[in-house]
């Protein structure tokens, strides 16, 4: 049995957990505040950039569009989003599960050829997936420390100038979608070639018409690349909301586990220091009844 000393030893550490998880959750909580209205912000924009690219593909031909147009899959590159710092339960290994095991169901002659390349947006991923047989073709281990509109531009210029330049047939990116706070939808969506759902009317509405100056072919060529940007922005808003919201979720818990266990830790404290008690008294009767017996 513990003496008293260790359980109060041990007491005194779990409040000192204790405290860095509640600070560690008040931390991810305005973290998350902030990623969340950006996420909010985003969304909009989003959406509205993929009705114009639908409205301007209705009467336009794409099957000129490298990046649109579908060829045959040799050559594959996943861009795979993770977090840079661990305590946010499973999001980080979520991924590299949901990674693996794409590749496994997928990709299986054609990793074992080689010819499977990864972008790792996120530490976690990077760490995990370089130190295995997996070829990581780009690093952005750092881009979550700052996060910028460029650093998305960055990634995409680096993913679309090697499907162009034929370095890979398809592109694929695996992350966590912000749902709320408690909750992530781990999605796994082709990239490039655009998939022909994006250019096809969702319901039937009444489509306005509108004059397109110089006209739709020309706008829509320079809207594709700007429609992967945002995506790109997106999709890093959206893991940087989700990262922080499991961090919270995981604090939180941790905050609690520790409150329940210097509750068990205070009640057996207070058990043994009762026995210890009884113990003396007994002892101190004991020998009194010795001595009464002696005289």
């Amino acid at each position: 049995m513990a003496t008293l000393r260790e359980i109060r030893r041990r007491i005194a550490g779990v409040k000192s957990t204790e405290k860095i998880t509640k600070a560690m959750k008040m931390v991810a909580a305005a973290k998350l505040r902030r990623a969340q209205n950006a996420v909010f912000a985003a969304r909009p924009y989003s959406r509205k950039i993929g009705e114009l690219m639908r409205h301007l593909a209705g009467n336009s031909d794409l099957s000129e569009n490298k990046l649109v147009t579908p060829r045959e899959v040799n050559k594959v590159a996943i861009i795979v989003v993770t977090a840079n710092r661990g305590f946010c339960g499973a999001f980080n290994s979520n991924i590299i599960k949901a990674t693996v095991e794409h590749i496994k169901s997928n990709y299986a002659g054609i990793f074992a050829a080689g010819n499977v390349k990864l972008f790792a947006v996120g530490k976690k991923g990077y760490d995990f997936f370089s130190k295995r047989r997996f070829e990581v073709s780009a690093n952005f281990s750092g881009i979550f420390n700052d996060l910028q509109f460029s650093g998305a531009q960055k990634i995409t210029s680096e993913v679309v100038k090697g499907f162009l330049d034929g370095s890979y047939d398809r592109v694929d990116v695996i992350y966590n979608e912000f749902k709320n706070v408690i909750q992530q939808r781990l999605v796994v969506e082709q990239f490039l070639p655009i998939p022909k759902e994006e250019f096809e009317q969702k319901g039937k509405r009444v489509e306005l018409q509108y004059i397109y100056e110089p006209d739709k072919a020309s706008i829509l060529e320079a809207l594709i690349p700007k429609h992967l940007e945002y995506q790109v922005w997106r999709i890093l808003l959206e893991s940087n909301a989700a990262s922080e919201g499991a961090r919270m979720a995981a604090m939180d818990n941790a905050s609690e586990n520790a409150s329940d266990l210097i509750s068990t830790l205070s009640l057996q404290y207070n058990n043994a220091r009762q026995a210890a008690i009884t113990k003396e008294l007994l002892e101190v009767v004991s020998g009194a009844e010795a001595l009464r017996t002696a005289g």
